[in-house]
C-alpha cells in the first residue's frame, strides 16, 4: 500500500480518481494549515500540492517517506528542489492543465488595460458619465512582444495574431522552430524591449529572471510601452515600475501576481490609477482545476505504482531511483 497526502483544495475528480485506484490510502480534508501538514505528512509516500504549500527542509524533515510531489499547476518555487533532489524525491508539475486559462487571462488584461475597463466600469458605478477620460487603443497593428515562449507563451501568440498583432518572442531556450510555425519573429530582449508595444512576461523565476524588470530594462523599452504579467510577482521590481509608469515611460501595466502574495499594503503599485489589478487568478477556470488536479492524479498514481515518471522539474533526481 502507498499513501498520498493532499493538503491543498483540489477538485473532487482527483480525489475520486485516488479514492478508487487499488493499493492506495489518501488523506485529502481540503485545505489544511502549516502544524497538520507536517504532522500529517510523516506517512505519505507522496504529495499533490498547489501554491498554498511550502516544501521546505522542515516539511522534508518531517516526511521520511516522500518519494513524490505532484505540483497541480506549473509553478514550483514553493518547493525547495534542491533538497528534493538530495533526498531523492521527485518532483513533478502539470503544465498543460492550464495553459489556455492563463493566456486567455494575460489577453484579457491586455484588452482590459488598453480600454481601460476596470476604470471605466468604477467611473459609471460611482454615478459619472465621462467618454473623453477613456480614450483607448486598438490592438490591431501594435507589436506584442513575449518574454518566454513556453506553452503559455505561444498560446498567448496565437490569439494576439487573431487579433492582427505583431509578435516579438524572446526565450533563452532555441525556439525558432516553433517560433516560425506559429508566424512570430525571434528576436534577442534588447530589440523585443525597443520594439513591443505591449510586453507580457512567461518565463520561469530564477535567479536570471528575478527582478528583470527593473529601472535598467523599463528605460530600455519603447516609450509608452504596457506590461502585462501574470506569471510571478518576482519578476518586476515594483518600485522601479512605479516609478517609471509616473513618468510616463510605461504607459500602464496589468498584474496578477504579486510579490509577496497579498502584496504588502504599501505596494507602490497598487495605488496607481494606470495599473489594473487580480488576485492571482488566471488559471483560477472550472476547466484548468478540474484538469490540473487530473494531472496530477494520474501523473502521481503512475509514479508510486509503475515507476512512470512524466514533467518531472528536477530530472537528475531520476538517476538516484533507477
Amino acid at each position: 500500500m502507498v499513501h498520498i497526502l493532499i493538503p491543498d483544495n483540489l477538485h473532487e475528480r482527483c480525489v475520486d480518481l485516488i479514492r478508487k485506484s487499488e493499493g492506495v490510502t489518501l488523506q485529502a480534508p481540503g485545505k489544511m494549515n502549516r502544524e497538520d501538514t507536517l504532522a500529517a505528512v510523516g506517512n505519505a509516500d507522496a504529495m499533490i500540492i498547489r501554491s498554498g504549500t511550502t516544501a521546505d527542509v522542515e516539511l522534508f524533515d518531517a516526511a521520511p517517506n516522500l518519494k513524490v510531489i505532484t505540483r497541480a499547476g506549473v509553478g514550483v518555487d514553493n518547493i525547495d528542489l534542491a533538497e528534493a533532489t538530495r533526498r531523492g524525491v521527485v518532483v513533478m508539475n502539470t503544465p498543460d492543465g492550464n495553459t489556455v486559462s492563463t493566456a486567455e487571462h494575460a489577453f484579457a488584461l491586455m484588452l482590459a488595460m488598453c480600454r481601460s475597463l476596470p476604470q471605466a466600469h468604477q467611473s459609471l458605478v460611482e454615478g459619472r458619465w465621462d467618454r473623453k477620460a477613456f480614450m483607448g487603443i486598438e490592438l490591431k497593428g501594435k507589436t506584442l512582444g513575449i518574454v518566454g515562449f513556453g506553452r503559455i507563451g505561444q498560446a498567448l501568440a496565437v490569439r494576439a495574431i487573431a487579433f492582427g498583432m505583431d509578435v516579438l518572442v524572446y526565450d533563452v531556450v532555441d525556439m525558432a522552430r516553433t517560433a516560425a510555425q506559429i508566424g512570430v519573429e525571434l528576436v534577442d530582449l534588447g530589440t523585443l524591449y525597443r520594439r513591443s508595444d505591449f510586453i507580457s512576461l512567461h518565463p520561469a523565476l530564477n535567479e536570471e529572471t528575478r527582478g528583470m524588470i527593473n529601472k535598467g530594462a523599463l528605460e530600455a523599452m519603447k516609450r509608452g510601452v504596457r506590461i502585462i504579467n501574470a506569471a510571478r510577482g518576482a519578476l518586476i521590481v515594483a518600485e522601479d515600475l512605479a516609478a517609471a509608469i509616473q513618468s510616463g515611460q510605461v504607459a500602464g501595466a496589468a498584474l496578477d501576481v504579486y510579490e509577496p502574495e497579498p502584496p504588502d499594503p504599501d505596494n507602490p503599485l497598487l495605488g496607481l490609477e494606470k495599473v489594473i489589478h487580480t488576485p492571482h487568478i488566471a488559471a483560477s477556470t472550472l476547466d484548468a482545476q478540474e484538469a490540473v488536479a487530473l494531472d496530477a492524479a494520474n501523473q502521481t498514481l503512475d509514479a508510486l505504482t509503475m515507476g512512470e515518471y512524466r514533467n518531472v522539474v528536477n530530472r537528475e533526481v531520476l538517476t538516484q531511483i533507477q
